[in-house]
Parts: structure tokens; C-alpha cells; sequence
């Protein structure tokens, strides 16, 4: 099988295409990736972000499907609403099952994209999409909703369920991960054994092994 993440480059190689292709690689899958932002960071700074052009982004996409035939992809870093057009045409030129992760913010707490990330994600990404893996901040900015219980996790994840499948990513959450299946209507809470992925991990392999027969609460369990 080969895979696709459209994503940020991180020099430090602790997220973004590096971190992706090594998760794919780690479970078989031949990786390629499309790079849609340079970052200057380390694990606990982020110095500059530069987006790369429209246009070079459209063109390392079609490079890629001329020469492979891919199904599942994932998508990370989208740094405006440009980016994030350009991906759900090409989704949609390529019949592509996709998985989105959608960053906003770095782990070292700085911003990457332009606010308006979350507000065009809904418009044009996320009803193409099988599954969302937003944490709690990207949650927040999705759904408008401040969390800070397991209800109002709940209450997001049913708002972001609108669009498509989601699972908030329980890091700062007492580990629970909050998981919606758009297609069942169901919400459940997963309490992650302490020797399991962590979660950035845990939103990767969702990515590499999604597809649109998976059972969502199944391939959940199996991997927490």
C-alpha cells in the first residue's frame, strides 16, 4: 500500500512529513509526502514558519499521482485558506480518502497557520473527510466550545461530527480519548493503558490504517 501526508516539514523530525513517513514506514506502508510549509523550530521552539506557493504545492501533488495510485492520505500543517482549498480540490480530483489532522498550533505552544485554519477546514475539507483528530485546542477552536470536562468534549465531538468522523485526543483530558462515529451516532470514552502510544502517535496510526469500512470504535480499541 502507499500513503500520502500533505504536511509541514519540521527540521527537528519530531512531527510534521518526517514524523509521518517514519509511522508509515513503520507499519509497511511505502510513504510520500507533499511538503506545504517550511518550519524553523526544535521540540521546544518554533522560530519561523514559510509557507511554500500554491502552485509548487499543486505540482508536487500531481508528480506524486503521475507515477502512483493512492487511496488514503492525511493532511497536517495547512497553512491558509489557500492551502486548504487547493488539498480538498485535489482530494476530490483524485478520489482520495483522507484523514485530517488539523494542526494549528505547535507543541512547543506556538502558532503555525492563519486563524482562519479552523473556519476553512469545515467549509472545505472536513466533509470530504473520513476522520478528524483534533487535541482539545484544535477541539476548541472546531467546535467554539471551551472544554474543560469529559461533557464538553462530548458536546464538541458532536458538533465536529457534523462534518465527519472525529476522535479529540485525550493529552490533556486524563488521557480519554473522545471518539465519534459519524455513521453509528455514537460517542465513546477510551481509557488509554499507560504503556499504549502517545498521542501524537495515536493520530498517526489512525491516519496510516484508516479507510472507509473501518469500524472506528474497533480500530480505537485495537490501538488504545
Amino acid at each position: 500500500m502507499i500513503g500520502l501526508t500533505i504536511a509541514g516539514f519540521d527540521p527537528s523530525g519530531g512531527a510534521g512529513i518526517l514524523e509521518d513517513v517514519k509511522t508509515m514506514a513503520s507499519l509497511g506502508v511505502h510513504p510520500t509526502a507533499v511538503s506545504t510549509s517550511l518550519t524553523a523550530q526544535n521540540p521546544k521552539r518554533v522560530f519561523s514558519v514559510q509557507p511554500v506557493s500554491v502552485e509548487y504545492i499543486s505540482e508536487q501533488i500531481d508528480s506524486i499521482f503521475d507515477e502512483y495510485e493512492i487511496k488514503y492520505a492525511k493532511t497536517g500543517l495547512l497553512y491558509s485558506k489557500e492551502i486548504i482549498q487547493l488539498v480538498s480540490k485535489k482530494v476530490e480530483e483524485y478520489d482520495l480518502s483522507i484523514v485530517v489532522d488539523p494542526v494549528m498550533v505547535a507543541s512547543a505552544g506556538a502558532k503555525l497557520g492563519k486563524d482562519e485554519i479552523a473556519s476553512k477546514l469545515k467549509r472545505h475539507l472536513l466533509k470530504k473527510s473520513v476522520l478528524t483528530t483534533p487535541n482539545l485546542s484544535e477541539a476548541e477552536k472546531l467546535s467554539n466550545i471551551k472544554i474543560e470536562s469529559l461533557d464538553d468534549a462530548k458536546e464538541a465531538a458532536y458538533k465536529i461530527g457534523k462534518y465527519c468522523n472525529v476522535i479529540i485526543t485525550g493529552g490533556h483530558l486524563n488521557g480519554k480519548n473522545i471518539i465519534y462515529n459519524k455513521m453509528q451516532d455514537y460517542l465513546s470514552r477510551i481509557q488509554r493503558n499507560i504503556k499504549q502510544l502517545k498521542n501524537i502517535d495515536l493520530e498517526k496510526e489512525f491516519a496510516d490504517k484508516i479507510c472507509l469500512d473501518v469500524d472506528i470504535e474497533k480500530l480505537a480499541l485495537d490501538l488504545c
